[in-house]
């Protein structure tokens, strides 16, 4: 079992572990117990009563959080023509086609995101195999394969995350940095929350949201009400 310093138990010793707490309450929580001295990430956990193992059970979209997650995103597009210089002027920082496909292949991976248009898929498919295990390869589900360039830069530019269960059904996601106002965290918090309740496969089954941690980078994991998650 890892071995925890300092801060990381003298911050436990605020918490109890046992207990479940309202949104705001868990927030402001992870705000005071953030031990380390770099701004960190905000980050939620929540196991959904889902068999990933099953595709209708499956759970991935995007969501445009309202107050971003404290971090712009790398961009890049795939595209040709007019849609080039759209993404261009979206805001992209690497715009391409082919010779953006050829770039990656060599090694190159400094991006958060990646955009395609449909027709450029044909070309992107053949970086299935490195940029699909690093959950960087573009979706339709998760609007990144879209011809509306435009909107899909600004939407990641401004603060949409990606989120999909992970082989035990759990969604990880970032909701914001430690520095962020309590208030703005719970709203990035509520609005990621309703969008799962939103997306929940007709074929879950009992119930839904099973258990919800948020904590910071470095901080210990305070418990949140499902019942209470959403108002």
């Amino acid at each position: 079992m890892p071995k925890h310093g300092k801060k990381y138990q003298d911050a436990v010793k605020n918490i109890d572990r046992d207990t479940l707490v309202e949104p705001a309450e868990a927030i402001s929580l992870v705000k005071t117990t953030a031990p380390a001295k770099f701004d960190e990430t905000v980050e939620v956990a929540v196991r959904l009563g889902v068999d990933p193992r099953h595709a209708d059970q499956q759970v991935r979209g995007a969501v445009v959080l309202p107050h971003g997650t404290g971090k712009t995103a790398k961009v890049i597009v795939f595209a040709k023509g007019e849609k080039q210089k759209e993404a261009e002027t979206a805001g992209a920082d690497e715009v391409g086609a082919e010779d953006l496909v050829e770039k990656i292949q060599g090694g190159w991976l400094d991006f958060d995101v990646a955009i395609a248009t449909p027709d450029m898929m044909g070309a992107v498919g053949k970086l299935g195999r490195v940029l699909g295990p690093r959950g960087l390869m573009p979706n339709p589900k998760t609007g990144t394969v879209t011809f509306d360039v435009d909107k899909a830069v600004k939407e990641v530019k401004a603060g949409k995350i990606e989120y999909r269960t992970d082989k035990a059904g759990i969604i990880h996601a970032p909701i914001g940095k430690v520095s962020f106002d309590a208030e703005k965290l719970v709203e990035n918090f509520l609005t990621l929350l309703e969008t799962l309740i939103r997306v929940k496969p007709a074929a879950a089954k009992g119930t839904y949201l099973k258990s919800i941690t948020v904590s910071s980078t470095m901080g210990p994991g305070i418990r949140i009400n499902p019942l209470k998650a959403v108002k």
